[in-house]
């Protein structure tokens, strides 16, 4: 065989190998194995966190989750870097992991106190051996047995390379139809010596409202250029948002004594079963500012140690009850926030049940403090597409956060690489880096 043709089939054999990965590309924040509960990722001791790295920097995040089956695994764990929208990117993963591109989950602990048995493990990322080299999203695979295939869990992550300098504020939207009921975040780019020939096919930007990943598109085209600052101005649905009402909340940090929010802990039942108060329509209620989390979990107990591995479980009700205790024409409802991945899947759909005239989830939680609201959105429909309007009202004075994302792609580049960030709070209306 002469070097030509062994060339050749080195790239034959990677572009198999690419595309095959590609095919077996799953989708960022989803629970493949039912034994599998609270599979958290943030940034070192802040669960209320992004996860969030910049490039060849020191920063550490903490990835916990517990198995229900009670008995120690072999979990191991991988990178997959992917575009902005979440597809993979066509590369080799020696291409961008730094070290061994499969890594075992070593740390876990068997449940203590807790009546329901579980094994918690918990990982510092990256590890020395295992260090991701390029900027961009990643989707993290934690998996049974070094076999790819046994796919328990998936959480995303970014990887941040900062190339320019980006700042983010809020605006009232001048439209009169909706100045009173969204909120407008306003984007500057300062591009430094990037040399951005082409903004609307080299550059995305993404704005996510209190960390919900509805699918919402990129605006690539930035309102005026002058120089090297870009500025993104619009009113579309992209930049423009529902404010929304502060965040319902649950407390069940003691599964011993109700918090008043739950009507009723059952505790002849292992798990034990909570049932927090009935939610009501707040769309004709008048703003009331409390502090919330907008939208973030808290893994916390009052009375016990270390709660990732003496916390307990329960199965907790939730109730929304409709006006006329009828539900709502050609139209879902979903619980949102951490509780339910920042995302509405099937975990966050609500069932009616017309039996009681109510919409109800039932969600095997951990002993925590629980931030969540309700969204609607007509049957069929995107889910960027759902709303506050008829379930919780929007009020401009409503404070929320909003994070900002800026890719960028290189002519002739392999992938969206993550060059800015930003995170601003409708309140103090301060970006933060």
């Amino acid at each position: 065989m002469n070097l030509s043709h062994k060339y050749w089939t080195s790239w034959l054999l990677l572009l198999v190998v690419v595309v095959t990965a590609s095919k077996a590309q799953r989708a960022p924040d989803q629970v493949y194995m039912s034994n599998i509960k609270t599979a958290l990722l943030f940034q070192q001791n802040d669960q209320q966190s992004i996860p969030l790295i910049r490039l060849q920097s020191s920063d550490v995040l903490e990835l916990h989750f517990d198995d229900l089956s009670g008995v120690p695994k072999n979990y191991f764990y991988t990178f997959q870097l992917c575009n902005a929208d979440w597809t993979p990117a066509m590369l080799n993963p020696f291409d961008y992991i730094g070290g061994f591109p499969q890594n075992r989950i070593s740390m876990y602990r068997v449940s203590s106190v807790s009546a329901t048995r579980y094994v918690h493990y918990q990982v510092l990322l990256p590890e020395k051996n295992c260090v991701p080299t390029k900027s961009g999203n990643y989707i993290i695979k934690v998996f049974l047995d070094n076999d790819t295939s046994k796919l328990a869990f998936t959480k995303r992550l970014y990887v941040l390379d900062e190339k320019v300098t980006l700042g983010a504020g809020i605006m009232q939207p001048y439209g009169s139809d909706i100045m009173r009921t969204h909120q407008k975040v306003q984007v500057n780019v300062g591009t430094k010596e990037l040399n951005i020939l082409s903004p609307a096919k080299q550059t995305k930007l993404l704005i996510e409202q209190n960390n919900v990943h509805t699918g919402a598109g990129f605006i690539t085209q930035p309102t005026f250029i002058r120089g090297k600052n870009f500025e993104y101005s619009t009113e579309d649905a992209h930049q423009v948002f529902e404010a929304g009402k502060e965040f319902r909340w649950v407390d069940i940090r003691s599964l011993r004594f109700e918090s008043d929010r739950v009507v009723r802990t059952d505790r002849s039942k292992n798990p034990v079963t909570i049932t927090v108060k009935p939610d009501f329509t707040r769309n004709d209620q008048r703003a009331v500012f409390y502090m919330d989390t907008n939208g973030w979990t808290s893994i916390a107990s009052t009375e016990l140690i270390n709660p990732w591995w003496q916390g307990d479980y329960a199965n907790v009700n939730f109730t929304y009850v409709p006006a006329g205790l009828k539900a709502l024409p050609n139209k879902e409802i979903y619980l949102v926030g951490q509780l339910t991945g920042h995302t509405l899947g099937d975990t966050a759909k609500m069932e009616f049940d017309p039996s009681v005239g109510a919409y109800t989830r039932t969600l095997l939680l951990k002993q925590g403090f629980y931030n969540y609201t309700y969204l609607t959105k007509e049957k069929g429909a995107p889910f960027y597409t759902a709303s506050f309007a008829p379930t919780e009202g929007n009020f401009w004075e409503t404070e929320n956060d909003y994070t900002v994302f800026y890719y960028y792609r290189s002519l002739g580049g392999r992938h969206d690489e993550l060059i800015g960030f930003a995170k601003v709070n409708s309140r103090n209306q301060l970006g933060i880096r």
